[in-house]
């Protein structure tokens, strides 16, 4: 008998969702199934102990920040953050991030015609789009 299911629908940040689908594909797995995983194996919020780890994960410098206000007294404000889309054109370096290689090896590879780029002067860019479907082969 198959387990019941809930539907679950998270943002991720697009470097995230493309860690993802590359561990998935990697693993020849789903998504859905490393998630499951990962919270089956990770996520404990019936013991102190696992809310204390998932405390500390929570506390990432970066993502999110709790105010405790006494009960009394006026609070006023509120704060959002959107990050800046990722760009379309990138540098050697922001190609080198987005591939987790080093900026020498994506030069390289940009000069023998491996890695989709255009040399522009002197200078490399290279096309988001292109890099990924470049990884996954298509």
């Amino acid at each position: 008998m198959q387990h019941p299911t809930s539907a679950l629908y998270v943002r991720l940040p697009q470097a995230e969702a493309e860690k993802l689908h590359r561990a998935a594909e990697a693993l020849a797995t789903n998504k859905k199934a490393l998630v499951t995983t990962l919270v089956s194996r990770y996520v404990d919020p019936d013991s102190a102990e696992g809310l204390d780890r998932l405390r500390e994960l929570a506390a990432t410098p970066g993502r999110r920040v709790t105010v405790e206000l006494p009960d009394s007294g006026l609070a006023v404000g509120h704060h959002a953050f959107t990050p800046a889309d990722a760009p379309d054109v990138l540098t050697p370096a922001q190609a080198a991030d987005l591939l987790q290689v080093s900026e020498d090896e994506v030069v390289a590879l940009a000069e023998q015609g491996t890695l989709p780029g255009r040399r522009i002067g002197r200078h490399w860019r290279f096309a988001r789009p292109a890099l990924i479907a470049w990884l996954s082969g298509a």
